[in-house]
Formats: structure tokens, sequence, C-alpha cells
């Protein structure tokens, strides 16, 4: 007798990607809106945040949030970057990337001609942006270092420009990393599916 056997769901995120995924997102989450309170009580620019949307209700309160936020987007950040690494999932998933296929990629995308089918492929739209945020948290942790402690850390605030120089890099690649999440979940609104995969780690049967 024959049998009909049941295909097969494909799983497209591990669990440890998953994990590691949604507490970066709690971390960022905790450090942009109590930054921006710790900004508003010195800005660099002539405008403030809404207290509305920030976080530690005072200066003191938002710098403690800051700061644990800062150690526990920085240790799941380097588990994260480590099992990318020593996986070799950092080569397969994100390598190779060039301005030929980025350009085509986003040609694609803005005609609506991009496929989603396979999620556990990056277009090289995609693989420029998540190296991108590698490389904008790290500098986020490495600028928040200086401000934090910026006479133990002289070479790094040298580099970039002294302490009020460390805080524009620090404004500017927070702006940047909101701006990343802001068009991460106008993808996922316009995909979502990658929000069901992101959640539970499979697609749809194959």
């Amino acid at each position: 007798m024959s049998q009909l056997s049941a295909s097969p769901s494909v799983s497209s995120h591990p669990r440890w990607l998953r994990l590691t995924h949604w507490l970066n997102a709690l971390a960022v989450l905790v450090m942009v809106t109590s930054g921006w309170r710790i900004y508003n009580a010195s800005p660099i620019y002539d405008f403030s945040f809404p207290k509305s949307i920030t976080l530690g209700g005072w200066l003191g309160g938002a710098l403690q949030w800051h700061f644990a936020a800062m150690w526990f987007l920085a240790l799941n950040g380097l588990i994260y970057l480590g099992i990318n690494l020593f996986s070799g999932r950092l080569k397969r998933r994100f390598l190779p990337v060039s301005p030929k296929g980025v350009l085509h990629d986003l040609w694609a995308a803005l005609r609506g001609r991009l496929s989603h089918a396979d999620l556990s492929h990056y277009n090289q739209v995609q693989r420029v942006a998540y190296l991108f945020v590698m490389v904008d948290i790290t500098l986020l942790v490495v600028s928040g270092l200086v401000l934090w402690k910026s006479v133990q850390f002289p070479l790094l605030r040298e580099l970039l420009a002294g302490y009020e120089g460390a805080r524009r890099v620090h404004f500017f690649a927070m702006s940047l990393l909101v701006a990343f999440v802001a068009v991460h979940l106008v993808m996922v609104a316009l995909v979502p599916k990658t929000l069901w995969a992101m959640i539970v780690g499979r697609k749809e049967r194959v």
C-alpha cells in the first residue's frame, strides 16, 4: 500500500539565531529610548525627544538602563558574531557582496520583483544591510565606551576626535540604527512570513 509522505517544513532560522535576534531587538529598544533621555539632558542639536518615548524618567535612571542594555547588547552581539564566524554562516549568508549585485537586487526590489521564496537566502541588499548594522552597533558600543569612561580609553577617544566627537559619532550611529530598524519593520510588513520564520524558525512546507 502506498503512503503519501508529508512534505517536511524547512528550517530557515536556527534557535540560537532567533534567540539572539530578539534579545538584540530588546537591548536596542532599551538603549535607544534611554539614550534619547540622556541626550535630552545635554542636547547636541537644537531639538529634544518627547519625554513620552524616552526611558528612565530622569538622567540617573536613564543612564542605569542605558549601561545595562549596552553590556547586554555587547555580550549578546559577541555570541551572535562568534557563532556566525566559527560556523561559517557569516561567509555563507552574507558573502559575496558586490556593487553590481546590490544595484541589481535593489532595482528588482523597487519593481516588486525580488523573490522571497527562500527565506534562508539573503539577497545582496539584505547582506549589505545586515553587515552594516553589525558595524554600526560596534561603533555604538565603542563610542559609548568613550562617553562612559573617556579617561580610561584615550586611544579610542583620539580616534573619535575627542569626547565631543564621540558624542556626535554616537548620535549618528544611533540615528542610522533607528533608520535600519524602521526600514526593517517596513519590509517585515510587506513580507509577513519573515516575522513568522523569525518566531518559529520554520517557513512553509515544501
